[in-house]
């Protein structure tokens, strides 16, 4: 009996779809899934002697090599080709874009039929550790085992892949054209004018108070507002400055490593500095720093960073930066110690919890805790999510989609 009770509870592939979220906990991370992202790309082609060596890392392959996409002048298989031999012939997925239109002329989006890949780039909402991924579905449809193989195989195929193709990501990823960095300038000072009336606005008492606030709390609200402002025009302008051959670009859009704003706060602008909330408060008299006068309220003397990482930070942004920094640190080693107490005192006042065959829900004593596991009597770990859009469509939508007119 604890044998098999070890070996339900304790072997990896049965403990890769987590009963807690109704979706998996494992799937592909880092290189793997960057590669996998680079892989599906539409201009990624490989010759004869590249797809042999590639589908000996396929697990269970038959032996086949699919036909290749392009015959002449050469004949060439795709990326695309390559990865849906290892996706279960039993998976068939889709996913679709916000505007839904042309999807796959710009690869947008993700269609899979029947194991094949059609169009759309692998990401980590579709081979991370995400409900309704390839992961979930692989578990639903083929068992513990079969996610298992598929986990294996991306990583095996895409990793052989990467080793020959390469990614690397260097400064030269971070630095913007100069149009780009003349744009930036251009959104900050708009800002750093906004704030500059604002305060003027505020010194001669003529700032309108916002419902709920004083005159000083308004004047924080409207220059924080003002401020992040600039910070987001400054991403959304080097985000479109930058290729998708961007590796940074590359990293961020798969899901791989780090976001949007790490690559805006490398490129265009660092930004506002918070300390409990607020900008960084005066901690000598009057002032932040002994480099600034007194009474100083203007953005760079109250933490505003408006260079990038790449242009270095001065010593007073340096310092803010640090301060907020240490902030994040303290807060992480507190929020430790506190979830684990409560984690603690949660596990001990449950651990003789056990749903029973008659399927409530009792303690040691066998009390009735629940008279219904979860209140439903579902097993979360098998629960399918299906979306249907024809509830909330309107009459018209509905007839100019599925009215036939004969």
């Amino acid at each position: 009996e604890t044998r098999a009770e070890v070996k339900e509870l304790c072997l990896v592939p049965l403990n890769i779809v987590s009963p807690q979220k109704n979706g998996p906990l494992m799937g592909i991370v880092q290189d793997s899934l960057a590669g996998a992202y680079k892989l599906c790309r539409r201009d990624v082609f490989l010759t004869k002697e590249q797809i042999m060596n590639c589908m000996l890392w396929v697990p269970n392959w038959d032996g086949v090599i699919p036909q290749p996409a392009i015959y002449k002048p050469r004949p060439r298989w795709t990326g695309k080709q390559l990865i849906s031999m290892v996706i279960p012939k039993e998976v068939s997925l889709f996913n679709g874009t916000d505007s839904g239109e042309n999807a796959p002329l710009k690869d947008e989006g993700l269609l899979i039929q029947a194991g094949q890949l059609m169009y759309g780039l692998l990401t980590k909402k579709n081979i991370g550790a995400a409900a309704g991924g390839i992961v979930h579905i692989s578990y639903n449809e083929l068992g513990p085992e079969g996610a298992m193989a598929f986990l294996n195989g991306v990583q095996q195929v895409v990793t052989y892949w990467l080793l020959n193709n390469g990614h690397s990501i260097g400064i030269g990823d971070t630095i913007p054209d100069a149009a780009t960095i003349a744009k930036v300038q251009v959104h900050i000072d708009e800002e750093k004018a906004e704030v500059a009336r604002l305060t003027a606005m505020a010194t001669a008492n003529e700032l309108e108070a916002l419902p709920g606030m004083n005159v000083r709390a308004t004047f924080e609200n409207k220059v924080s507002m003002a401020l992040n402002q600039a910070r987001d025009k400054a991403g959304t302008t080097t985000q479109k400055s930058l290729k998708d051959s961007n590796n940074a670009v590359t990293m961020a859009s798969s899901g791989s490593k780090g976001s949007s704003i790490n690559i805006s706060q490398m490129t265009a602008l660092v930004g506002q500095q918070i300390v409990e909330g607020k900008r960084i408060p005066f901690g000598f008299k009057y002032r932040t720093l002994p480099h600034f006068t007194k009474d100083d309220y203007s953005p760079e003397a109250r933490g505003f960073v408006e260079n990038s990482y790449l242009r270095g930070l001065t010593p007073s942004e340096f310092f803010f930066h640090a301060m907020a920094g240490r902030e994040g640190l303290i807060d992480t080693a507190v929020k430790t110690a506190e979830t684990g107490y409560i984690q603690r005192r949660l596990v001990k006042a449950l651990e003789d919890l056990s749903a029973r065959y008659d399927g409530t829900v009792r303690n040691s004593l066998g009390d009735i805790v629940q008279f219904l596991y979860g209140e439903d009597g579902l097993d979360a770990m098998i629960i399918e999510k299906q979306k249907l859009g024809i509830l909330n469509i309107s009459n018209s939508a509905f007839e100019k989609k599925y009215r036939l007119d004969l």
